[in-house]
């Protein structure tokens, strides 16, 4: 019989709820540590968290902290600022993890956005050739790598090398890198 070893896993078995009241977009990216609430990166209008159940290492979200349901409702500086900032997570996600590729997306309206959340949010997924593999097609179980905690310093390096960094910050101290992309 195979086994699947994945000890940092227990960390999330057995971490204290934390309840969050609102929308966690909302609420995550106002909390001090921005390591511990997974934000790596912020610009002007908006922020990029790491996924909390990642399809890979490196599942990143770019979100707008306008509390919007539909790209439409924004105005165009927060438009190009969102886009600069996809971009920039994509040059991030291939300067310290080296994808062979990667998906991006929205879920946008009802169960297609993720049922209760309706905040705006760009998926960035990274993919490896080999990715997927019998695990999820027979076993129905999606093998993560990568711990999340070293995820965020992989991505929080990648974004520190961006040339639009304003303040590297430092991963250990909690601190999310920030860009300015005069939007």
């Amino acid at each position: 019989m195979d086994r699947i070893f994945a000890p940092w896993r227990i960390e999330w078995v057995e971490r204290d709820a934390d309840p969050i009241d609102g929308c966690p977009f909302c609420v995550l990216p106002e909390r001090e540590d921005a390591r511990e609430a997974r934000v790596v990166a912020r610009s002007e209008r908006n922020y990029v968290l790491l996924n909390n159940a990642p399809y890979n290492p490196g599942h990143a979200m770019v979100i707008p902290d306008e509390h919007v349901e539909d790209p439409t409702a924004l105005d165009d500086a927060t438009l190009l600022d969102h886009a600069k900032l996809k971009a920039a997570t994509l040059a991030a996600l291939r300067r310290d993890l080296d994808p062979d590729g990667v998906n991006t997306g929205q879920n946008l309206g009802g169960d297609a956005a993720g049922g209760s959340i309706d905040h705006l949010h760009t998926h960035v997924v990274p993919r490896w050739s080999g990715d997927t593999n019998f695990m999820p097609v027979t076993g129905d179980t999606k093998v993560i790598v990568e711990a999340i905690e070293r995820t965020y310093d992989h991505l929080h390096d990648g974004f520190a090398a961006d040339e639009h960094v304003v303040d590297p910050g430092d991963a250990d101290a909690g601190d999310a890198v920030e860009l300015d992309f005069d939007v």
